[in-house]
């Protein structure tokens, strides 16, 4: 984990601000009357640098945990004149690794085709490879494709972005190279008011050296300055704190955009929606309607060549403490007060502080094995070359987690993600509670679970939502039948839904905040994960080792039975 280190300017903080952006007086706050923020609206993307935030709300707001938690006063985005022609820059530190290639450059020439960028716009990949402007146009062409419904002047468009797309080459933690940066950003800005998005696509070990140099040599002079930092955000409580503390000595809490991709998921997005503005869910979101809850991610492949970065944190690290705990935040929340970033993510960090730390008794962890099947050879998860023959970093976990609140007192909420399974899926599943007195229990024979509805909002692939219910057969006689009442979105919306990555990516450079992850939220969430990461690491857990391509360890099975709770994703149903 990162080092402490000290500012880059022997001037104290109170004269120099956090990445050039200036201090913002308290007569400049209350001097700046509130309707200023919603002249523009947000779907005009060419003035989306003159807004406040994407909401209505001032992009300079301080979240509320930050109110007199430091010594120093923390930079502010600074209030800009309406008229101000501005010019976005972006700049992806490790444009040359496998996530820029592949999700970020696609995603950015996506809002572009899209027209969600604004009109002066300049990208620039930054890495320690040499490289030249046309390599790494050449590079990022492979990957970029338009919209399927939308093929007219494809192949105009991408010319036209990678046009504004160059390359400097550096080290990560060099201010000279990043002054070098900075000179390149100042050509190509012209002169406009510059605001300058860095997107921190490398290893956490390097983030505060990257923050570091950017804040001291290339960060804005006149407009804002944003930083998208990757998971993981450290790998417990102490490291996260450390990593925290050290990112804030250069940036302020509202500068720093911690993105977890699964929050920009469409059936994610859908979910306060479906909840909050449908009538008939918000009375049954409770423990007195809901039996159980479950959230469930596998995927069909294992580590495959690429278990160096994965055996050092491991799937509960990697997929449970961030996009199934986020998951869950947002789905037990109380109804914010407004869809304010902040009121949202206050809701949510109350429902992690509910919850109980998870003990060793309420977790299963596994490890797949190599197995053949169909004629081919599947290599288990410690004989691939890049991990340690004697590993037992989990590859599969199965836990149950507690809200000791009034909503949810008492109810199960199950996470299970595994790598090396039979399907790959992402879905939440809510099972709801028996019908009392079930007149027609006859019909359903002594497995009652047959009976009981569920909601289902499958995340990935094919999204969707449906409704289990029960219903009457046609005929004479009297059978039931278990029916889908099925909103699959590839048939209600045949237009191709944007990548999760594109959203996020919109919402940091228009300032919306509420799908990113505020300091005391991950605080919470580590809270929760970090007793039980040392408890398995300083007793050596071994993990049940399960065959490539099952279902997973029987022992989650037994962990579900303990709740009287059966796993839905075994009922068979796609």
């Amino acid at each position: 984990m990162a080092t402490q280190i000290s500012p880059c300017s022997s001037s104290s903080l109170h004269q120099e601000p956090i990445f050039g952006a200036k201090l913002l007086t308290l007569s400049r706050i209350t001097s700046t009357p509130k309707w200023v923020s919603k002249i523009h609206p947000r779907i005009d993307p060419r003035n989306q640098f003159k807004l406040k935030s994407s909401n209505g709300y001032s992009l300079n707001a301080v979240s509320v945990q930050d109110v007199g938690a430091a010594e120093k006063p923390l930079a502010k985005e600074p209030v800009l004149p309406e008229q101000t022609e501005s010019i976005l820059s972006v700049t992806v530190v490790g444009a040359s690794g496998d996530l820029a290639k592949k999700k970020i450059f696609p995603a950015l020439f996506a809002l572009f085709y899209e027209g969600c960028l604004p009109q002066n716009f300049v990208i620039y990949g930054y890495a320690r490879t040499k490289m030249t402007d046309e390599q790494l146009r050449e590079t990022i062409s492979r990957t970029l494709t338009c919209r399927i419904d939308k093929r007219e002047n494809c192949g105009d468009k991408m010319e036209e972005f990678l046009k504004r797309c160059f390359y400097h080459s550096g080290q990560y933690d060099s201010e000279e190279h990043f002054a070098e940066l900075d000179k390149k950003l100042k050509q190509k800005e012209e002169g406009k008011l510059s605001n300058r998005l860095f997107y921190l696509s490398i290893p956490p070990n390097i983030f505060v050296d990257v923050v570091r140099s950017a804040s001291c040599k290339a960060s804005s002079q006149n407009g804002w300055t944003r930083v998208i930092v990757e998971k993981p955000f450290g790998r417990d409580s102490e490291s996260s704190a450390e990593l925290t503390k050290n990112l804030k000595q250069y940036l302020a809490e509202d500068q720093i955009f911690r993105i977890d991709h699964y929050l920009g998921k469409e059936l994610v997005e859908n979910l306060s929606v479906l909840r909050f503005s449908n009538l008939v869910f918000e009375p049954l979101w409770s423990r007195n309607y809901i039996r159980n809850v479950q959230f469930i991610f596998s995927e069909d492949f294992g580590t495959e060549g690429r278990g160096g970065y994965f055996d050092n944190y491991g799937i509960i690290r990697d997929i449970m403490q961030n996009h199934l705990l986020q998951i869950l935040a947002l789905f037990a929340m109380e109804t914010p007060v407004s869809l304010d970033a902040e009121d949202i993510r206050n809701e949510k960090v109350k429902v992690l502080r509910s919850m109980r730390p998870l003990r060793l008794k309420d977790v299963v962890i596994g490890q797949y094995k190599g197995q053949s099947k169909g004629g081919k050879t599947y290599l288990g998860y410690a004989e691939d070359p890049t991990v340690p023959n004697d590993s037992l970093t989990p590859t599969f976990a199965a836990a149950a987690l507690f809200i000791d609140n009034a909503r949810w007192d008492g109810v199960p909420f199950l996470m299970k993600a595994g790598k090396a399974l039979n399907t790959k899926r992402a879905e939440i599943r809510v099972q709801f509670r028996h019908v009392p007195g079930n007149l027609y229990k006859r019909n359903f024979g002594m497995d009652m679970d047959k009976a009981t509805n569920e909601l289902v909002l499958r995340v990935q692939p094919d999204e969707a939502i449906y409704l289990k219910i029960n219903n009457k057969v046609p005929g004479l006689g009297m059978r039931l039948d278990r029916s889908d009442l099925n909103l699959l979105y590839k048939m209600r919306y045949p237009k191709e839904i944007p990548d999760a990555y594109e959203r996020l990516l919109l919402d940091a450079i228009e300032g919306e905040r509420r799908l990113f992850i505020r300091s005391d939220e991950l605080d919470a969430a580590w809270s929760i994960f970090t007793p039980l990461l040392k408890e398995l690491e300083r007793k050596k857990i071994t993990p049940e080792l399960y065959p490539y391509g099952s279902r997973g360890p029987v022992g989650a099975h037994y962990l579900a039975a303990e709740y009287n709770v059966r796993w839905g994703d075994l009922a068979g149903d796609e």
